[in-house]
């Protein structure tokens, strides 16, 4: 199946960069109307006091009633294990759907093991709005955007295409920081090689957003998260110049044997596999579990 961008409908993007999860927020205005989608919210948590706060979320809220735009979609590129989804409170203030990838439910139920949350916890992904499929096609306006099924990273990683831009998530990161790490639960370097691959056949124009980015492989750069296939293709230092799927899966993992665990996995998890709702005990009281050398 091919995924054609649409080089001459190009779409206002207007990035929010989270320095405390190097995140970055997108509001994706359709430039036929007023309509736009949201990809990737941030909601803000200090997890070692329990707080969680929207500062970030409301400065996306913010622009887009300043702005007078119509939000229809939240976007999730994948269940992150770095920071949590805003999407529930957005949609509260403005509406909207709340979308993700149809492999959440693969998410859910190992997750949902991992952190024994019982028969009550829905691992059918109905707790979101609209599951993806690789190719299915939705609006923003008069935009219609597509969804490109990318697994690797996670099981649910979706690339969303719309008009002359690509949101790619973690599938991939700015040409010198090369690729995200394959090692969680249901991640394969192999099938995150693959899906680099297809999201390089978009025409070599086409803008790619990345989801996070830290400055480059030793922060010796400014933070920065627009590029292109074109660019991607040629300078990407994990896969980029022709590099074979041997040697991309060797360095891959190799590399993700030396990595920590993301400093907020364990709350991340537990509210994105919930479409950005916070879990609750029997009382009804928020409330995360720390399950113990489990990750």
């Amino acid at each position: 199946m091919s995924y054609p961008s649409n080089l001459e409908i190009k779409p206002e993007v207007t990035p929010f960069f989270d320095s405390e999860t190097n995140t970055i927020t997108y509001v994706v205005k359709d430039p036929g109307s007023d309509a736009c989608a949201v990809v990737d919210s941030v909601m803000d948590i200090d997890y070692f006091a329990g707080r969680i706060t929207y500062d970030n979320a409301d400065k996306v809220i913010e622009y887009i009633r300043e702005n007078g735009l119509q939000l229809e979609w939240l976007i999730e590129t994948h269940v992150h294990a770095d920071h949590l989804s805003a999407a529930p409170y957005i949609q509260q203030e403005l509406g909207g759907r709340i979308g993700i990838g149809a492999q959440i439910t693969v998410v859910q139920e190992t997750f949902g093991k991992v952190f024994n949350e019982g028969t009550e916890f829905q691992r059918d992904g109905s707790q979101f709005d609209a599951l993806f499929t690789d190719g299915d096609t939705y609006q923003v306006g008069t935009m219609t955007c597509v969804a490109m099924h990318t697994p690797g990273h996670t099981p649910a990683c979706m690339v969303h295409v719309m008009g002359d831009a690509a949101f790619v998530g973690d599938t991939l990161f700015m040409p010198d920081s090369g690729s995200a790490r394959a090692d969680f639960p249901g991640g394969d370097a192999g099938q995150l090689y693959d899906s680099i691959q297809r999201v390089l056949t978009l025409p070599d124009a086409t803008r790619l957003f990345m989801c996070h980015d830290y400055g480059g492989q030793n922060g010796q750069r400014d933070f920065a998260w627009e590029t292109t296939v074109g660019e991607e293709r040629e300078g990407n230092i994990h896969v980029g110049g022709g590099k074979s799927r041997e040697e991309f899966v060797r360095f891959r993992t190799e590399r993700d044997a030396t990595l920590a665990v993301p400093r907020l996995i364990i709350p991340s998890l537990q509210v994105n596999m919930r479409a950005g709702d916070v879990p609750e005990d029997p009382d009804g009281n928020p409330m995360l579990k720390v399950p113990v050398n489990k990750l």
